[in-house]
């Protein structure tokens, strides 16, 4: 042993302990220093960190404690090995600290946990019958902790102080919080951080009774504290892992840092005086009347400033770092890109997209996205461009198509481009993509028959329909231009008839749902077909019926998928609750010595088991089902609103308002669907700007969750129609509307008998059946000799069969009626667990807890 200075490096399988010895330097560098090994340990565990002291409170030596990965602590008397002990719950080691007043270990344990341990206990606690001591140890007593204190978090660093001015302390640093305790384990004081610490230490007191110490944070930030008061706070370049205070020959005090990457700084605070003292203000008199002639010049400067500036520039599109130009492709893709399509036993074409962007500077690292609302799909979502070069613009290629089972609401997709602009603020590009009619419809014959029927009524005599829809000719090109078809893919067929007598079309399907997209693109075209040139003046209105009853369906049918998803929900709960409740009594009866009959409980624990599985399946198909059925509502209402909008001749300030009202966007959370929204959504409106005086101007909002049924809104939505019918305006202080269509009228909601589709047909159209009914006959018997009956019960939203009340799906059995009586057996012997109160005769009744 010795007692002079020497240094300890632990390396991770090696304890090297060096002699230091200082030379006298010939030259200007000045003293050197030369390392000599003194001895070494080889570590029979990967070592983690390690301590010294005088343990055992011996004079004028120390020896080493290393902490291996797996939590154990072996102590070195300088040359020779004493003995290895395990810590109770050190599954991770933690930092570690001697205590020399109290001949202690003191570390962090893996349970988050400060403990204390007497050396002498770790000494003695051996059951060796050798008393021959090893690193190889593979077990021991177990050592009982002099005191623990619970900290709650993972704990970063830990330290022992021991200054003249302050009480001893154990100083630990968490996470987010800082731990001062005495050295018996009571809590001195606590600091919680609102940001991620990295390393401190303490280095004075200054104060009596405080300990002050350096703290740096991951938000490069270096702060000075006196206990929990912060003194002084500081920017650093970098985040250091360790920090110290050092004192050098010619420099006292300084702040050494490492980081991570191995940059070492030695840095001061920047609390140099400064000597630089200003000489005293010259005292004058002072001269009100100038200083008031010069404090309106100011004034004038500061207006003109304020009007020539803003708080955000208005950039245009020149501007703008990085714009987006989209170009759709005027034909499809000959070879379709679709993947991942869920209609069955059809081509499903695709289209491609450039998408260029153009910058004014080199921008790095462009995140471009991609979004398009289902069913609609594309092959690309997201990708990441490297450079944008300003002479050389990148292009991107996406494609898109139709892969669900469902009617499009909307035919736009939105692209947008994240980027770090020269400023260095993140900013966002964005443009829109409008696709084309033919990516989701095909052309095919007309049909003469079909459930659903609007007419759309012009000042202008009726166009070609071949001249309108150039791109959808198919089979029909050729023709007289007065009929056409157009087929969704996986869907119904839409026919569009053009009057020869009126100014009127008929757009005609049997699903209702079906008829927006066309009828939006036949209105969009008709008045782009009429409005080119200098020509004018063309507008499209609504004089039939508003069919209601067509609209509310669909709500109902939606209403009842998520009736369908609630109760299924709380039927799963109730299933699982008792599973376990089952569980809970049969592990009993397997864990008693005297094993009774199990009564049936392997039974009723299989028969709840298929049915929590039955139910599982049910809720996912139900889930789509109520996709799809959103998803209608959603193509619906933009009918439903489109209508509106042509049958009272809204301006779009209060179109805008009817779409946020009766809203297109179909979202079911947990807290609120899309009834009860629009129902209180159009109650507002009925409440305050269609009132009719201030005595019906009453609010009083109901809370937001699912009804009995659909009756409130659907009423509501019919006493919005009927003032609309009536001319009321969903602005205020506009006059009241008289160029509601006449012959318009409101499809009242039967509850018994509905109309036919023979009769909506008469009742829609009105004069229309009287004057171009032959033509239309003769038009679709002669050229087209191809008539469909459809019946809209036998077709879902998606023109396919179909879909039955919810219910457990049904298996694919030749016959079933085996997995029928199976079923029934099982459920007959499942029953609901409130009728399970006893098991049977001298048995416990169960327990809710």
């Amino acid at each position: 042993g010795s007692d002079k200075l020497h240094l300890a490096i632990l390396h991770p399988r090696k304890l090297s302990v060096y002699n230091v010895a200082a030379m006298s330097g010939a030259v200007e560098h000045g003293t050197q220093y030369q390392m000599t090994l003194a001895y070494e340990h080889k570590l029979q565990r990967t070592a983690y960190n390690f301590c010294f002291g005088p343990f055992g409170q011996v004079k004028g030596r120390d020896f080493i404690c290393v902490q291996s990965m797996d939590g154990t602590v072996s102590i070195f008397e300088q040359e020779s090995f004493a003995f290895t002990r395990f810590l109770p719950g050190a599954l991770l080691p933690g930092p570690i600290r001697y205590l020399p007043r109290l001949d202690s270990f003191v570390t962090v344990s893996s349970s988050w946990q400060l403990e204390c341990y007497k050396y002498q206990v770790l000494a003695v606690a051996t059951d060796s019958k050798s008393r021959e001591e090893s690193q190889n140890v593979k077990s021991g007593k177990k050592v009982v902790p002099d005191w623990c204190f619970n900290l709650g978090e993972q704990a970063l660093d830990l330290s022992v102080v021991t200054y003249q001015t302050a009480p001893p302390s154990i100083v630990v640093l968490g996470e987010r919080s800082l731990f001062c305790l005495t050295e018996t384990g009571q809590l001195r004081y606590m600091k919680k951080f609102d940001y991620d610490v990295s390393c401190f230490t303490p280095y004075a007191s200054i104060t009596e009774g405080t300990i002050n110490y350096l703290l740096a944070s991951h938000t490069h930030t270096l702060m000075i504290f006196q206990d929990v008061a912060m003194k002084w706070a500081a920017k650093l370049d970098q985040v250091p892992i360790m920090v110290r205070v050092g004192n050098f020959s010619d420099l006292k005090g300084v702040i050494v840092t490492l980081s991570d990457t191995g940059r070492v700084g030695c840095s001061y605070l920047g609390t140099d005086p400064a000597l630089f003292i200003p000489p005293p203000v010259e005292a004058r008199d002072l001269n009100y009347g100038d200083m008031d002639r010069e404090m309106i010049q100011l004034q004038k400067v500061i207006k003109e400033q304020q009007a020539k500036s803003a708080i955000m520039p208005n950039l245009t599109g020149k501007e703008e770092d990085l714009t987006i130009n989209v170009h759709v492709s005027p034909n499809l893709d000959d070879v379709s890109m679709a993947s991942g399509v869920e209609i069955d036993g059809e081509q499903v074409p695709s289209i491609t997209v450039r998408i260029q962007l153009k910058s004014r500077l080199k921008l790095e690292d462009v995140r471009l996205n991609i979004h398009v609302q289902w069913p609609l799909a594309a092959n690309l979502t997201s990708f990441k461009i490297h450079t944008v070069d300003t002479g050389q613009p990148s292009e991107s290629f996406c494609a898109f198509f139709i892969r669900g089972k469902a009617l499009p609401s909307d035919l736009s997709a939105h692209v947008s481009a994240k980027y770090i602009s020269t400023t260095g603020a993140v900013r966002i590009a964005s443009a829109q993509i409008k696709l084309p009619l033919k990516l989701i419809v095909k052309p095919v014959l007309p049909v003469k028959n079909a459930v659903h029927k609007i007419t759309l009524d012009t000042n202008k005599p009726p166009a070609n329909l071949n001249d309108i829809f150039p791109d959808l000719l198919g089979d029909n090109a050729g023709g007289q231009g007065l009929a056409l078809g157009f087929q969704y893919f996986g869907g119904p067929v839409v026919t569009v008839l053009a009057s020869k007598t009126s100014n009127r079309y008929r757009l005609q399907c049997d699903l209702f749902e079906g008829l927006w997209y066309v009828t939006r693109e036949l209105a969009l075209r008709l008045t782009n077909h009429f409005n080119k040139g200098k020509v004018g003046g063309f507008s499209v209105y609504f004089s039939g019926q508003v069919p209601l009853n067509d609209y509310f369906d669909i709500i109902e049918t939606h209403y009842e998928h998520r009736v369908n998803a609630e109760n299924c929900k709380e039927m799963l709960a109730q299933r699982a609750a008792q599973f376990r409740v089952i569980q809970r009594r049969l592990l009993t009866r397997f864990k008693d010595k005297t094993p009774a009959p199990l009564q049936n409980l392997d039974t009723l624990l299989e028969g709840t088991y298929r049915q929590l599985i039955h139910l599982a399946e049910t809720i996912q198909e139900n889930d789509i089902h109520l996709e799809v059925a959103s998803n209608a509502l959603c193509c619906a209402t933009n009918l439903f609103n489109f209508i509106l909008k042509l049958w009272t001749n809204m301006s779009e300030e209060e179109f805008a308002v009817l779409q946020a009202s009766v809203t297109p966007l179909v979202v079911d959370t947990l807290e609120a669907g899309w009834e009860e929204t629009v129902d209180a959504s159009v109650t507002h409106l009925l409440r305050t700007t269609l009132a009719k005086s201030a005595k019906d101007q009453t609010l009083n909002p109901s809370p937001l969750r699912l009804p009995e049924d659909t009756s409130k809104v659907k009423k509501h939505i019919a006493l919005l129609c009927d003032k609309l019918s009536k001319g009321a305006r969903l602005l205020d202080g506009l006059p009241t509307n008289m160029s509601v269509s006449q012959g318009g009228q409101l499809s009242k909601p039967e509850k018994k008998n509905k109309v036919s589709s023979t009769q909506k047909t008469v009742i829609e159209n009105g004069d229309m059946e009287h004057h171009d009914n032959d033509d239309t006959e003769t038009l679709i018997g002669s050229q087209f000799s191809m008539a469909k009956n459809r019946d809209r019960d036998n077709v879902n939203m998606n023109g396919l069969p179909s879909l039955s009340k919810l219910g457990p799906p049904k298996r694919q059995d030749p016959d079933g009626v085996y997995e029928s009586r199976k079923k029934d057996k099982i459920d007959s012997l499942v029953p609901d667990l409130d009728e399970m109160t006893f098991e049977g005769p001298n048995l416990l009744p169960i327990e809710d807890n």
